[in-house]
């Protein structure tokens, strides 16, 4: 098979790979329906992240079920699933407390950006569709196995609750989906920072009621303004650089909640600032397994089509001007089709 491959900081090819093969029982070896480049796969590719040895890459997925190991019986070859980028056992303690990213046999997916992709813990990573979905809705089921979670998930610790307000830091995939997310759960006013004017529409389609194009401290201060000076209740931090913090910290409300669910770069947290403000502070790799389901009817109801954010889409052997777009910011989020 053929997929994408990172030699050095901004050398991406489409290489010729090994086939997948089952190796433990709990696999399942799944033919690749669409995949996209994600906003975190441009750490390694800008350099920021060290690449050492060439590697492939990806993290989202969906697709048809090709062969599952002896131990698989959730899923059976011929279906269309959906799967998280944090495979889980969805058995363990950790599991049954809610967080399936953090499962005790979590293994993190990174060979999605390829036409077939094996899947550790399929049992209780992958969930299958009742009938295979129409083409169209492809997009927003593969957000959903990391994007929209990830944004769920940041309106999720943030405690976005009905009539609330929230801010939401970062206007990328994650962030946009995040104002979804705020938006289902009842979010009363939903504030986005950006500077973008196509993901500043975007954000408003979602559900943004408001946009603060003012970044740092004069982005606090704007906060404030339109918050009485008090802050937000909900801060979803989308973005992982230490501004991005510093910025969602001092936008809440003393007792408010920050949800941080972009992967921190150079993040460092003040323990006496984060003391004095009664601030409410959560985060880490998100949960997708816990709300799969859930998303998964909500996409297929027509209730939310998160795949609007693919606003750029490339056959898979294309994918190394899916990364430039998106490292040019020419492109908010590139999909892949083999």
């Amino acid at each position: 098979m053929r997929g994408a491959v990172i030699h050095a900081p901004r050398d991406i090819r489409f290489d010729t790979l090994e086939d997948p093969k089952i190796v433990h029982p709990t696999d399942a070896i799944i033919r690749t329906a669409v995949t996209c480049v994600c906003g975190s796969d441009l750490w390694p590719y800008r350099g920021v992240e060290p690449t050492g040895e060439p590697h492939p890459m990806g993290h989202e997925y969906v697709g048809f079920v090709e062969e599952v190991g002896g131990e698989v019986t959730a899923v059976r070859p011929g279906q269309f699933v959906v799967g998280s980028f944090a495979t889980s056992d969805n058995t363990c303690v950790n599991c049954r407390n809610g967080f399936p990213s953090n499962c005790l046999h979590r293994a993190f997916m990174s060979t999605c950006q390829a036409e077939y992709i094996r899947i550790p813990n399929a049992q209780g990573t992958l969930v299958a569709t009742d009938d295979v979905p129409g083409e169209e809705l492809w997009p927003s089921l593969l957000a959903v196995s990391d994007v929209m979670g990830t944004g769920w998930w940041a309106a999720d610790a943030a405690e976005v609750r009905p009539g609330s307000t929230a801010v939401v830091v970062g206007d990328g995939a994650v962030g946009l989906c995040a104002v979804i997310a705020a938006k289902e759960r009842g979010a009363g006013r939903i504030i986005v920072m950006s500077r973008h004017e196509p993901r500043q529409r975007l954000a408003r389609a979602f559900g943004a009621t408001d946009i603060v194009t003012e970044r740092g401290d004069e982005g606090v201060a704007r906060i404030k303004d339109l918050t009485d000076g008090i802050g937000a209740d909900s801060v979803l931090e989308c973005v992982g650089t230490a501004q991005a913090m510093r910025q969602a910290l001092r936008s809440a409300r003393p007792g408010g909640d920050v949800g941080f669910v972009g992967v921190p770069h150079g993040v460092a947290v003040d323990g006496q600032e984060l003391f004095f403000s009664h601030v409410g502070l959560r985060g880490g790799p998100a949960p997708v397994r816990r709300y799969l389901p859930d998303l998964i009817d909500r996409v297929l109801s027509g209730r939310i089509a998160p795949g609007r954010v693919f606003d750029l889409a490339l056959p898979l052997d294309q994918v190394a001007e899916g990364y430039l777009a998106m490292d040019e910011r020419r492109a908010i989020k590139t999909l892949l089709r083999p």
